[in-house]
């Protein structure tokens, strides 16, 4: 089973408009209410791709019971902590020349909150894949992906971390088996500046994390494709099916759960269908559709 945790999730309330002009009025031409948060985002694609997997994390409020019917209505399994007070936020995403967004703070997790989800944790067993998506509220230790990765030490439990900074430098020595920063985040962690098109820059970047504990590092590179350093030591390279971008947010936790689909399947498969299911993604409004990502994979070399 694969299992997903959002620590932070949001209800998206996005509006297109043709332009956006700070200190004015601004009239959207439509408006639509999305589910919000990496993990979630990784349990819908996998869904789209026939695999099961069961989204955890924290919901408060009447906002958070709204995101959690959401999710359900969306085919996924929800076991969400819910939290004793706040409430889940809603973020702002103005869709016009440029992005814009307007991100909450969200709710704060107590101990005894935190406890209750490391308790869920605990029930996972050997074969199962864990899923650290996105960044945690302040409340929280930058330690926290650190240490959920040290329980699941020994366990047998694959774990995968889709993060930045401090949060993913501390996860890098416990050797999750999968990290997924795009080039530049991968740069800014090792203090470089890296273009995506420049390949022996990436792969040599790429395998440092894997000599700081990383089993596999799959670097997204946007139109570019994607490239990974794998466990058996070898760089795999992807290149990206041509398109128009219509949407980036998503996307790479879309190329997460094209990657652990086909895993099973070779670094090759995996990377290929990591990049289709990225891909279409940003080619769509929302998270791709599973036919949109199987279609882009039959065509892709």
């Amino acid at each position: 089973m694969i299992y997903t945790v959002t620590f932070n999730p949001a209800l998206d309330y996005v509006m297109r408009m043709p332009s956006f002009l700070p200190g004015e009025t601004n009239r959207a031409e439509s408006e639509e209410l999305q589910v919000g948060g990496k993990g979630v985002n990784v349990s819908y694609v996998l869904s789209q791709l026939g695999q099961e997997s069961v989204a955890l994390g924290f919901l408060a409020g009447d906002t958070g019971e709204l995101l959690r019917r959401r999710v359900e209505a969306m085919g996924v399994r929800a076991d969400f902590v819910t939290l004793p007070t706040g409430e889940t936020r809603i973020n702002v995403k103005v869709k016009g020349q440029v992005e814009t967004e307007l991100n909450g703070r969200g709710p704060d997790i107590p101990p005894q909150s935190m406890e209750e989800l490391l308790s869920r944790l605990h029930a996972l067993h050997a074969g199962d894949t864990l899923v650290l998506s996105g960044s945690i509220p302040v409340s929280l230790s930058p330690h926290t992906y650190e240490d959920i990765l040290r329980r699941m030490s020994g366990r047998g439990v694959r774990c995968v971390v889709d993060a930045t900074g401090e949060l993913l430098s501390l996860s890098l020595p416990c050797r999750p088996f999968l990290v997924k920063p795009n080039h530049q985040e991968l740069g800014e962690l090792l203090g470089q500046i890296l273009a995506p098109d420049d390949l022996p820059a990436l792969a040599a970047a790429a395998q440092k994390l894997r000599e700081r504990g990383a089993e596999n590092v799959l670097v997204s590179l946007g139109a570019h494709g994607a490239l990974l350093a794998a466990a058996d030591g070898e760089i795999y390279v992807q290149k990206a099916p041509a398109g128009t971008l219509k949407n980036s947010v998503g996307a790479g936790d879309s190329t997460v759960a094209g990657f652990l689909t086909a895993y099973s399947q070779g670094c090759r498969e995996s990377l290929r269908l990591a990049v289709a299911a990225g891909s279409a993604t940003a080619f769509s409004l929302g998270l791709a559709q599973g036919e949109e990502i199987l279609a882009l994979y039959q065509k892709m070399e």
